[in-house]
């Protein structure tokens, strides 16, 4: 996924609105200290004071005159800048109420991200107009909630109908298994050759069951085991010639022939078991989904900055599977040969490998040939090594 920088959000109008605002709070608060002075200039505010007295008071005309002299009069300043501080803080406090809408909103915005994702959302976050940048930006994070619960739920579905499958495909190995053996036992004197040939088809049906359950521990470690890196500088050449004598027998079965072209003395740094994992995987991928009686071309090559592993086998695979081709649980073969049918978690494993060092992997497909290329960060300091020494 490529992220781009993005403007700033525009929140202009907002900002607009906040200095008009303040800018009222301020102008009233000087048409208030000027009234009050033109009042007391013109005796007139001294009138209403002793009238309130006289009624809210109860006190006499003579006695609220003495009071507004003595007490108020001689302070009236303080009690002007008393009363324009009362404003100031109504308004304040009205301006202050303005705010706290806008973070209500924005509250409520965020409240529906956890509403169901079956809901209409641009219906259900609505902002103040001057709000629109934030209005976006939930509604873009909503959007991505939804895609991700999307993505989680296929996911997991996928999952789930591979269990299915191993669950369903493991009765059929298992029942020959027992059959055979069963025969086997009733029948101590059965010929020679009959033995021989139910033994073999049960021994082949028993490895086929293995690697069913073996599929079943890898869908559980791939879940529960959070991959740990233990690095060091690795002999990439051996290790190549060591992966294809490994999977010799599988590329007997198909027909194929793997052939390295890499320098004896490529070396790269990172973790040898998960390295070798990943390309074992890759290369298992080529031998099962390849076209048989072909070559599988291994070629590794030194970069100023990287190192580059590509595996190349004869097939093509469709451009719309080529974007799905790493998410776990994919099988690039829907109908589930009994035979190659995995758990569709190969490549992603490798994948999160390869990743987990630092490098990328890709996969291509053109003219009737599939390439997959993993790109690892070159270390200055990386040992060659040599081949000849003793």
């Amino acid at each position: 996924m490529t992220y781009k920088y993005k403007q700033k959000p525009d929140y202009a109008i907002l900002e607009w609105k906040i200095y008009g605002k303040v800018a009222l709070i301020a102008v009233a608060a000087l048409v208030t200290v000027v009234a009050l002075r033109m009042l007391a200039s013109n005796n007139n505010i001294g009138d209403i004071i002793v009238l309130i007295l006289e009624k809210y008071f109860n006190m006499s005309p003579d006695d609220a005159f003495v009071f507004y002299r003595g007490h108020i009069r001689r302070n009236l300043d303080y009690v002007m800048y008393a009363a324009v501080a009362v404003f100031f803080i109504i308004l304040s406090r009205f301006l202050l109420s303005q705010f706290a809408k806008y973070f209500n909103e924005i509250s409520n915005g965020l409240d529906r991200l956890t509403l169901d994702t079956g809901t209409d959302s641009e219906a259900d976050i609505k902002l103040s107009p001057e709000m629109v940048s934030m209005e976006r930006k939930i509604k873009t994070i909503k959007q991505t909630l939804e895609e991700r619960e999307q993505e989680a739920r296929l996911a997991e579905q996928r999952k789930n109908d591979v269990v299915m499958y191993l669950a369903h495909d493991i009765k059929t190995p298992l029942t020959s298994v027992i059959g055979y053996l069963s025969l086997l036992d009733e029948a101590p004197d059965m010929p020679l050759e009959q033995k021989i040939k139910y033994i073999h088809i049960g021994l082949e049906k028993a490895h086929r069951l293995e690697k069913l359950i073996n599929e079943f521990f890898e869908i559980t470690q791939y879940n529960l085991q959070t991959i740990a890196l233990s690095k060091k500088d690795i002999d990439l050449y051996y290790m190549l010639v060591q992966l294809v004598d490994e999977v010799y027998p599988q590329l007997v079965a198909h027909g194929k022939k793997a052939v390295i072209h890499a320098a004896e003395d490529l070396a790269v740094h990172g973790d040898p078991d998960k390295l070798a994992r990943a390309f074992n995987n890759i290369l298992k991928n080529a031998i099962f989904y390849g076209e048989d009686n072909s070559v599988i071309d291994i070629t590794a090559t030194q970069k100023k900055d990287a190192v580059s592993i590509e595996f190349r086998n004869a097939g093509s695979v469709p451009q719309d599977k080529l974007l799905t081709i790493f998410d776990k649980f994919y099988r690039l073969n829907e109908a589930r040969s009994s035979d190659t049918g995995g758990a569709g978690l190969g490549l992603a494993i490798a994948k999160e490998i390869v990743v987990l060092h630092g490098g990328s992997i890709r996969a291509e497909s053109e003219n009737n040939s599939t390439r997959f290329r993993v790109e690892l960060p070159a270390n200055e300091t990386m040992v060659l090594f040599d081949h000849n020494r003793s």
